[in-house]
């Protein structure tokens, strides 16, 4: 089940969660978002979806830059790795830490 509930209301009675598998929480007074409570069986799922967002999108982030990069198969310790990683070792290997 899903709801839409305030902080004041969570706070005063806080095992109502236990009724819901999605909460919606905000600012009564504002109607202002601000954030929400998924139960630990919609938790191990959602888990599983942003791991798997996060590896398509650096998966995507490499075959950018392979692109300009050429045919060139990177190197092994730089596979797997954003630009701001790679960066980073290069950085250390040049300067030191």
């Amino acid at each position: 089940m899903t709801a839409k509930m305030g902080i004041r209301d969570i706070v005063r009675n806080f095992s109502i969660l236990e009724n819901y598998d999605y909460v919606e929480i905000e600012d009564k007074k504002t109607k202002e978002p601000k954030g929400i409570y998924i139960s630990q069986k919609l938790a191990e799922k959602l888990k599983d979806i942003i791991e798997q967002k996060a590896k398509e999108e650096k998966e995507e982030e490499l075959n950018f830059i392979n692109k300009f990069v050429g045919f060139l198969e990177p190197e092994e310790r730089f596979k797997d790795k954003t630009i701001q990683e790679i960066k980073q070792m290069r950085a250390k290997e040049e300067y030191g830490e």
